[in-house]
């Protein structure tokens, strides 16, 4: 018995330090060792890209995330901007109306399908030969879309992702819990792009070559994590573009981030699921690794900590009556710092250390939660855009009354 309880701490435990810890230290020690990939070049003729938004009921974004794209730089003529009104109830169609003559395209769905559909529908309006995608709700920075584009001088490069940074009006308003995280997986996709790419795209800014992006994804699946996905299985490499950073407001509420997270979980589990054929390391090799590591140990996490917890009462069965009182304790005391994270006011400066606990408890109960729904095969359409503070947006001037809470720079 006490082998076996011994086994499931080791498991248990090792699978989480592997996950979070050894991982990004076998990409570093890889990164040194594999031959460093071309340098990004800039193209002779700027490649004709078609920027994808989809929106919906996103009035209070939507003219600044165009006035942003409008004022990039990069060639007017070589861009094309693509708005899919996924049903909106809103102005948002009357406000992107408005952008006609500046070059910006309208296509509104008349029934509400969710993000996968208003992303497929896009492909009936493609002319660039790069698309870019990005979010209503956030600001690309204004060489973002060159840097992106100027990857793909690299013939072996299908996808390139841009780098979420995190920003809040003040510090005080700033989860730091979530920023740490954000911080944490913008390093880890550095790591990856030095050794065979990353494993999934930030939903929030990259790009693909255009005969990618016209392959179908089913509307319930994530199309960013496929995109990385369907660009190994057609031969290609997806990289993190450092300096294509994009700016994503902070989710004030603790409530509104761990349902964001649930979503996000469930659907990539069931992304993974479609396309678990790439997980098969005889064909695909390091990446099937990295896939692996990045995704599947990092959502199996929380389980693994019960089954490490299983272990440790196993093996103190006998004394369970002297040390029980103590887990109580401390389980007590989690749970006490995640609930007065969850119930704290969004205008007030939350203590660190309560924000990382809060966040950590609120990240691992969503993947909990979001396994559950994938295995149940609940399917996640319809997607209701999570409610970002865009007041604090404004990527030229970073400098100007915004505080950057999370970068890539470790």
């Amino acid at each position: 018995m006490s082998a076996l309880a011994v086994a499931l701490i080791v498991a248990g435990l090792g699978l989480v330090w592997y996950g979070y810890v050894g991982y990004p230290a076998l990409l570093a020690v890889l990164g040194r060792v594999r031959p460093r990939p071309p340098r990004r070049d800039t193209p002779r003729e700027w490649p004709t890209v078609t920027v994808v938004i989809p929106a919906h009921n996103e009035e209070a974004a939507i003219r600044g995330t165009l006035d942003g794209v409008l004022g990039a730089d990069y060639p007017a003529e070589r861009r094309h901007i693509l708005v899919v009104s996924d049903a909106s109830t809103d102005r948002t169609t009357d406000i992107v109306a408005e952008y006609a003559d500046r070059g910006v395209e309208l296509l509104r769905l008349e029934r509400r399908g969710g993000k996968g559909a208003a992303e497929n529908a896009a492909r009936s309006r493609l002319v660039g030969d790069i698309v870019v995608s990005t979010d209503a709700s956030v600001r690309v920075h204004p060489q973002a879309v060159k840097l992106l584009a100027a990857s793909f001088t690299d013939p072996s490069v299908g996808v390139a992702s841009g780098r979420d940074v995190s920003v809040a009006r003040h510090a005080k308003h700033s989860n730091s819990g979530e920023a740490g995280y954000v911080g944490y997986e913008m390093w880890v996709r550095e790591l990856e792009t030095r050794v065979a790419g990353i494993v999934g795209a930030s939903g929030c800014l990259y790009a693909s070559r255009r005969h990618l992006y016209m392959r179908g994804v089913p509307e319930a699946l994530s199309r960013d994590f496929a995109a990385a996905l369907m660009a190994r299985e057609a031969g290609y490499r997806s990289v993190a573009v450092r300096d294509a950073v994009c700016y994503v407001p902070r989710v004030a509420s603790l409530d509104a981030e761990y349902r964001r997270k649930v979503r996000t979980i469930t659907r990539g589990w069931q992304t993974l699921f479609h396309m678990r054929h790439l997980l098969n390391p005889f064909r695909y090799g390091l990446f099937a690794w990295m896939l692996f590591s990045h995704k599947i140990c990092r959502w199996l996490a929380p389980w693994a900590i019960g089954l490490a917890i299983v272990g440790l009462m196993a093996l103190n069965l006998g004394h369970w009556a002297s040390w029980a009182p103590w887990v109580a304790g401390v389980v007590g005391l989690v749970g006490l710092l995640a609930w007065l994270g969850w119930i704290w006011p969004e205008d007030r400066q939350m203590p660190r250390p309560l924000a990382l606990c809060a966040f950590l408890v609120a990240a691992n109960a969503a993947a909990v939660h979001a396994s559950i729904r994938a295995l149940r095969g609940d399917r996640l359409l319809t997607w209701q855009p999570t409610q970002r503070d865009v007041g604090v947006l404004d990527a030229r001037k970073t400098d100007s009354g915004l505080t950057t809470v999370a970068s890539s720079r470790h």
